[in-house]
């Protein structure tokens, strides 16, 4: 599993920073997780290919989330895309995109399929065959919705040497895998456990922007492999969280501890602040295992 991170600041626009997006690559699929303004550019900058993407995933409908996916939708016509693109999202991203295509009289050249959400419980709103994913129920301003990507189990591993011992067929390496005994030509059962090692464990990815501390999503994201959560403020500006519906770093981590996850990465930061290792610093407080993100950064998780 591995995370690109694009962008990962607030609103306020800077030089050399982005708003918030990120690629999250899990079994061997691209997600792209919001799409602030510049997020093609990134896209392009970090050799990301666009025909890879067929599912983009947004928080909310603040600007600094969205903002980039009209400019996407609209090269990937110019560029003759004709593999349609899946858009999740809050109830009227729908409109807000039509509207738009309509009015610049910009038709793709392939099909937009929209899945608007509006439920605040959690639901399951992709599956395939290796991964699920799953909607997160924020706290902000507006609708939103965090996401939790879930590897599904893969197959048992050969164990080689024991499998050419037993002369077994290739035909049954794909059963085998599968978790099924083995039977040899005399009639003799060779049970899975001598022929395979267990799977590699699942990874699972829980992306949580824009939101107000939020304990209770702790329970639903237990033990995931990282989790992203946004840390607009220090705890100095506490007092702006309410009223914004944003979160501090120590709040983040205390969100890291609450699941059990295995690493915390932070992102969202408030352009006041001149640097992000404060951000670490406060979070480490609560929680050790802490990851700063920044523009460009790539997060490898074996």
């Amino acid at each position: 599993m591995k995370l690109n991170i694009l962008g990962c600041y607030s609103a306020t626009p800077r030089t050399f920073n982005n708003p918030t997006a990120q690629v999250l690559e899990i079994n061997n699929q691209l997600f792209l997780i919001d799409c602030g303004e510049g997020t093609q550019v990134a896209l392009r900058k970090h050799k990301i290919k666009f025909s890879r993407i067929k599912h983009v995933f947004i928080s909310h409908l603040h600007g600094d989330h969205f903002f980039g996916l009209i400019g996407l939708i609209s090269t990937f016509s110019l560029l003759n895309r004709k593999t349609e693109l899946h858009i999740y999202g809050p109830k009227g991203i729908k409109e807000i995109i039509m509207l738009q295509l309509k009015l610049s009289k910009s038709w793709t050249s392939y099909q937009l399929i929209f899945h608007e959400l509006e439920d605040k419980s959690s639901e399951l709103i992709f599956e395939d065959q290796k991964v699920s994913v799953e909607t997160i129920p924020l706290d902000h301003r507006v609708y939103t919705n965090g996401f939790l990507f879930k590897e599904k189990e893969g197959d048992r591993k050969l164990l080689m040497n024991e499998v050419l011992n037993y002369e077994i067929d290739v035909a049954y390496y794909r059963s085998i895998k599968k978790g099924k005994d083995a039977i040899l030509e005399d009639g003799t059962v060779i049970s899975n456990e001598k022929l395979t090692a267990p799977p590699t464990s699942p990874k699972s990815y829980a992306f949580c922007s824009d939101t107000a501390f939020k304990p209770e999503i702790a329970e639903q994201i237990k033990g995931v492999t990282a989790l992203y959560h946004e840390a607009t403020f220090l705890e100095t500006h506490s007092h702006l969280c309410q009223s914004t519906k944003h979160s501090t770093a120590k709040e983040a981590a205390t969100i890291a501890k609450l699941a059990e996850a295995k690493n915390l990465i932070l992102g969202h930061y408030s352009t006041r602040y001149d640097g992000t290792e404060v951000f670490k610093q406060e979070a480490e407080s609560v929680f050790s295992q802490v990851i700063l993100a920044q523009d460009g950064k790539k997060i490898q998780f074996d």
